[in-house]
């Protein structure tokens, strides 16, 4: 049985400040203003940072191709199945040995954003719930994407409901966004009436499915909760033919556990008090958190997605740019 952290209906005074739903010195809800301020944020990342041509992380946007392009990218050594017509003649002759010409070819890309606002994602020990660091993430991939020319549209799911937004290029388009994370965050509530609902992962997924089949850039921002085998085959087929990454949303929490207090657990239809002056239990939840990050980061190998795992205790912004890479003054990412 899999177990997660619940933040609504636990018994009032039975949890460890530390878990409560709100922060300790944060905010458990974004708003539309602040979602609008990361526009200056994000223009120092960049998703198009620099890989080697046949690095898991090129994508199709900006990507490497053989053949006829717009921009000269690099020399390098003849593959078998490269076109014969990309063959550098003059390096090739000077070396002794067969070079290509590998070129950039820009394409128009749309974006699609996967928010998760789920029960599940509004707990948070220090400086924000992952709700909220969720939201954070999604306002920076919208306006860095409309920043590089994409169409910008999204997908938000909670517990009961999904909204989308269509891709458009504007950024009109980036606040018709903003406004339905913000107003999908604002629902949440540790007292409301809202039943932790695994499955809506793999509904939002195969809807995003249906609408990314070609192209695409899909950034899904969540905790994955109730991730199964069915995940894995959605995010396979994605990946396939669009470029997808994966933003595992987390609060460190569960990797450092105080050594008393309580903490409640929940599958979905119970919950469970468990103390933490049980060593044995402070190391099994623990061991589900490792566990279940291992899973989720091991897609970057498995799929071919990338992983960028985000702590909701930290500022969004400079984890994005360490994870993808700052952009120069040039425009050029590091």
């Amino acid at each position: 049985m899999r177990f997660s952290l619940a933040a609504a209906r636990r018994p009032k005074g039975s949890i460890d400040q530390r878990l409560s739903a709100e922060p300790t010195n944060g905010s458990a809800y974004t708003s539309v203003d602040a979602l609008a301020a990361f526009e200056t944020a994000a223009r120092d990342f960049s998703f198009l940072r620099r890989q080697p041509v046949h690095s898991l992380l090129s994508g199709r946007h900006g990507s490497r191709v053989r053949g006829r392009g717009l921009a000269f990218e690099e020399l390098r050594k003849y593959l078998p199945g490269d076109d014969i017509r990309t063959m550098d003649w003059h390096v090739t002759a000077r070396t002794g040995k067969p070079y290509i010409r590998v070129y950039t070819e820009e394409k128009d890309r749309p974006t699609i954003v996967v928010v998760d606002q789920r029960i599940n994602m509004f707990f948070g020990s220090v400086r924000s719930t992952k709700s909220v660091a969720a939201a954070e993430v999604a306002a920076l991939v919208a306006w860095r994407s409309l920043g590089q020319g994409d169409r910008v549209g999204g997908l938000i799911f909670g517990d009961t409901q999904i909204e989308t937004t269509r891709p458009h290029r504007s950024r009109e388009a980036v606040m018709r966004l903003a406004t339905a994370i913000a107003g999908a965050n604002k629902r949440l509530s540790a007292g409301g009436t809202d039943v932790r609902t695994p499955a809506q992962l793999n509904v939002s997924l195969d809807a995003v499915a249906g609408i990314a089949r070609h192209e695409h850039l899909v950034v899904i921002v969540s905790d994955f909760d109730g991730h199964d085998g069915h995940t894995h085959d959605v995010l396979l087929r994605m990946a396939g033919t669009n470029d997808v990454i994966a933003v595992l949303v987390y609060d460190p929490f569960l990797l450092k556990l105080p050594p008393s207090g309580v903490i409640v657990v929940s599958d979905g239809d119970l919950q469970v008090e468990l103390g933490l002056t049980s060593r044995n239990t402070r190391q099994s939840l623990a061991d589900f958190a490792d566990v279940r990050a291992k899973e989720i980061l091991a897609w970057h190998r498995e799929l071919g997605v990338m992983v960028l795992p985000i702590s909701a205790a930290e500022e969004v912004a400079p984890q994005m740019r360490r994870l993808l890479g700052q952009v120069t003054r040039q425009g050029r990412g590091r």
